[in-house]
């Protein structure tokens, strides 16, 4: 499983983001993918998780209402729309796959059991 993350840029505070994760190598319907990120000088965090179907969707506190999870099957591609950015939401972004949800439900509070994990794509918001 390979996992490519990119869509990431220099933005100023209040604006919009939107970051692509493509899936290969095994059959995308068979992951639930994850966001995470990584802020300098900090360990990574989870962000965000959607199931197979795109259905159950799972946010951390700090990003409910800003950001959006979406899946489109038919492209292998996962989004998370970013909104209203925050200096604070400065990180490397990572995606991650899993095959059961509450692998990965689990992984945005404790920071493990995800299986496969692609490259980051950076986000800077600044003014």
């Amino acid at each position: 499983v390979q996992l490519q993350a990119s869509g990431g840029g220099s933005v100023q505070p209040g604006t919009s983001l939107k970051l692509s994760c493509v899936l290969s190598g095994r059959p995308f319907t068979d992951y639930v993918i994850g966001w995470f990120r990584q802020a300098p000088g900090k360990e990574r965090e989870g962000v965000s998780c959607i199931g197979q179907e795109g259905i159950s969707k799972n946010y951390v506190d700090h990003v409910k209402g800003r950001f959006t999870i979406s899946r489109d099957n038919a492209n292998n591609t996962v989004y998370l729309q970013m909104d209203s950015l925050r200096p604070e939401d400065t990180a490397v972004y990572f995606c991650a796959a899993t095959i059961t949800y509450l692998k990965c439900y689990n992984a945005l509070r404790w920071n493990y059991g995800m299986d496969y994990w692609g490259k980051g794509t950076l986000v800077t918001v600044s003014s």
